[in-house]
């Protein structure tokens, strides 16, 4: 995963959509149905991109080679400072299949689900034009 690691701490989110599967799933800290798909899952990291500030990795576990890794992150919503983990999983062609936010604190996850629904339209526009 450091690839994609590399990707999102640069910013470079056309790099990380690069290493998502056609069929990945985004599940979402903030909301209960996840979201099939890689145009989706990528309009997402680009919201997300916006709303985290001071975002930074700072544990990643997993074998190198292995399927299942975790990415654990700190960054800042407004006020609120917050901790998380991607959790991803890869598949036979080394692209990440699912993909698993969870954060922490309570406060902070209200913080991320309000500002990223104040994007969340954008958000939807953005997929439907990539899958056209």
């Amino acid at each position: 995963m450091r690839a994609f690691r590399e990707a999102v701490e640069a910013g470079d989110i056309d790099a990380a959509e690069a290493l998502l599967a056609e069929d990945v799933v985004f599940t979402s800290p903030v909301v209960f149905k996840p979201y099939p798909g890689k145009a989706i899952t990528a309009a997402i990291l680009r919201a997300v991109v916006e709303v985290f500030e001071d975002f930074r990795y700072v544990r990643q576990i997993g074998e190198p080679d292995g399927r299942d890794h975790a990415l654990v992150f700190a960054a800042r919503v407004g006020d609120r400072e917050l901790t998380g983990c991607d959790f991803l999983r890869v598949n036979e062609d080394g692209l990440i299949d699912d993909f698993m936010v969870m954060v922490r604190p309570l406060s902070a996850a209200q913080a991320l689900a309000e500002a990223m629904g104040a994007r969340f339209d954008q958000v939807v526009r953005e997929a439907e034009a990539r899958s056209a």
